[in-house]
């Protein structure tokens, strides 16, 4: 499921064709994908005027004129592809339609908004602008990009829980938009292991983790987030960040930390696979 990078990446691709610009037509193609589609989505797109594409944890939302937002989560296999660009940015004609293009958004300046989704996880919801957060949204934690996420606040969140440390960096009330991939990296780059308890860990060790998530997260959106089976980007291009991982998916090969003569370990924590280095991660 694409986390964080991937669908910040998504949004700054869809940005400069869709905000400002007005939907002239919503085609939706079938009743729901995950959930339901709101009534009469078609409708109520159509015409409206996309003020601002904004994204909360994995969530993408624009905010529309008549106080509604779009909420977009690309689930296990969702993809917003942008063809006939007018700014010359994705150079990409209008393909002919495929089986899983379910919803697609035609914009006044030429550009064409398709959500493909084979495995159709994703969702797609109407809510109202003013009224505060969607249903989905209401008990995410900070965004570990905003100023909200901060030493402070991951100290008062980890102390005194019992939980593995990844178990608790996974936790969505905790940090936002954090996945399976970027904390074990994260975790790599911090030198703790993911077994240890979330609230035995130090002081200064909580200070240096609460950046290095942040880098790695900038990281990744720097190389447009990571393609393992089924991401890609606005234009339809891969994401580069896979080839920079130090542990995620790396078993059994030689540790990447200087001196360290280890090798990456894969364990099962809540049926989630954890990739780390047992002789430096501690």
């Amino acid at each position: 499921m694409p986390e964080l990078p991937e669908v910040e990446t998504v949004r700054r691709g869809l940005a400069p064709v869709m905000e400002g610009a007005v939907i002239t037509r919503a085609d939706v193609n079938r009743a729901d994908l995950r959930w339901p589609f709101p009534a009469d989505m078609s409708g109520r797109l159509a015409g409206r005027h996309v003020l601002a594409l904004r994204r909360r944890s994995k969530y993408i939302l624009a905010d529309l004129d008549g106080d509604e937002t779009l909420l977009i989560h690309l689930g296990m296999s969702g993809r917003m592809l942008i063809s006939g660009d007018p700014l010359g940015v994705f150079l990409h004609d209008h393909p002919a339609p495929e089986k899983h293009d379910h919803v697609v958004l035609h914009m006044d300046n030429g550009a064409r908004i398709t959500f493909n989704d084979p495995r159709r996880f994703g969702a797609m919801d109407l809510f109202p602008t003013q009224s505060g957060d969607h249903a989905l949204l209401a008990r995410l934690g900070p965004e570990p990009l905003g100023n909200a996420f901060n030493e402070a606040h991951l100290a008062a969140a980890l102390a005194g829980r019992n939980m593995p440390i990844k178990s608790a960096l996974l936790d969505q009330r905790i940090i936002a938009g954090l996945g399976n991939i970027y904390v074990c990296e994260a975790l790599f780059r911090a030198g703790i292991s993911p077994r240890r308890r979330a609230g035995n860990i130090g002081a200064a060790r909580v200070a240096a983790l609460t950046g290095i998530i942040r880098q790695v997260l900038l990281d990744a959106i720097k190389a447009g987030g990571s393609s393992l089976r089924d991401f890609r980007q606005a234009d339809g291009e891969l994401g580069y960040f896979q080839h920079s991982f130090d542990v995620y998916g790396r078993e059994g090969l030689p540790c990447h930390r200087e001196g360290c003569a280890g090798t990456v370990a894969r364990i099962v924590q809540s049926g989630r696979s954890s990739f780390y280095c047992g002789a430096c991660q501690r």
